[in-house]
């Protein structure tokens, strides 16, 4: 099981610890370090700063959401990346949901997300493949645009830019059991938003096809401390966020998921607490348990301990939101 650092995504301004934490990481012997967005900093910008200030580390988007940016725009994005960096890309893709698509990005979250996802797939595909004008006779992607407010003279088109890797790693975060069936057909990994390696039988159902070779990726927040109820307080608040306010009441991902690890009626007591505006609240009401079970958090024995369950199942990466050299270290020996 490889090491990968997770940075995420800014909060009201630039981290100065990012850079720092990228090439220590690298140091350390971490494959690959990872950025993402939500509505705010972007996720390729940071990384092509890291990647001047590195060597050897792969760079991952963790995730760049598809609403942000039409496919042929991303897959630029990557290869240009990919050339910069010397082949080091992971591009990381999430369709996100109806809130943020809707509220932020201005258009209509996709009603066959399943459809609109592989099409997505297929346009980046197309442009690394660079084999001939990309085309593709899509609901959600057609190329080139047909529809009926177009002057019907678009024009199928190849990069001018040969791509450095035909085969760049495409990597998709997905939570529903159909989306994550989808990913191991058409995808060269999966990114969890949470896993917990004691209920694998989750997802076990939906990895059926993944073929040899698939990355599995989640992320898991870690601190190195002697208070466990302490060092969980982050990871409740991430849970409490996502699973609060990431989404409608009627329509969140996050609440569903967990749900279906077993934590039902706590996800939509988080939901209500939050909604009514009563997060301090929310947070609080995550379960210990739940927060524990996701993330690798307390002394270095209990980690290291943990650490032996994550190894037995079937992640091929750990991504780590570890904001601290030290816990980046320990995690670091405790893997080779």
């Amino acid at each position: 099981m490889r090491l990968g650092l997770a940075l995420g995504y800014w909060g009201r301004g630039p981290s100065a610890d990012h850079v720092p934490l990228a090439r220590e990481a690298e140091r350390l012997g971490y494959d690959s370090v990872w950025t993402a967005e939500s509505w705010g900093s972007d996720a390729f910008t940071p990384l092509t700063w890291i990647a001047a200030r590195t060597s050897r580390i792969k760079l991952g988007t963790a995730v760049a959401q598809m609403a942000a940016r039409s496919p042929t725009t991303t897959a630029m994005h990557a290869l240009t990346l990919d050339h910069l960096s010397g082949g080091r890309v992971l591009l990381g893709l999430g369709l996100s949901g109806p809130q943020v698509v809707e509220g932020w990005y201005g258009r209509p979250f996709p009603r066959s997300p399943l459809t609109a996802t592989r099409e997505y797939v297929d346009v980046v595909r197309q442009v690394l493949g660079r084999e001939a004008p990309v085309a593709l006779d899509g609901r959600f992607h057609p190329l080139p645009y047909d529809g009926p407010d177009g002057t019907g003279v678009g024009k199928a088109l190849k990069s001018i830019t040969h791509p450095l890797r035909a085969d760049l790693p495409v990597l998709l975060g997905a939570e529903g059991p159909k989306n994550i069936a989808q990913t191991a057909r058409i995808a060269d990994g999966w990114l969890p938003l949470y896993w917990s390696p004691t209920r694998s039988e989750v997802y076990e159902a939906s990895l059926t096809d993944a073929p040899e070779g698939f990355l599995v990726a989640p992320m898991a927040q870690a601190k190195v401390c002697d208070d466990i109820a302490e060092g969980l307080l982050p990871v409740k608040a991430m849970l409490g966020f996502y699973i609060g306010g990431m989404g409608h009441a009627k329509r969140n991902f996050h609440a569903d998921l967990m749900a279906r690890m077993g934590y039902g009626e706590e996800a939509r007591h988080i939901q209500r607490l939050f909604l009514d505006g009563r997060r301090e609240e929310a947070v609080l009401a995550v379960p210990d348990a739940f927060a524990d079970e996701i993330s690798l958090v307390g002394p270095r024995e209990r980690i290291a301990e943990r650490l032996e369950l994550w190894r037995k199942g079937p992640v091929t990466d750990l991504l780590v939101l570890a904001p601290d050299p030290h816990t980046l270290r320990v995690l670091a020996e405790l893997n080779s």
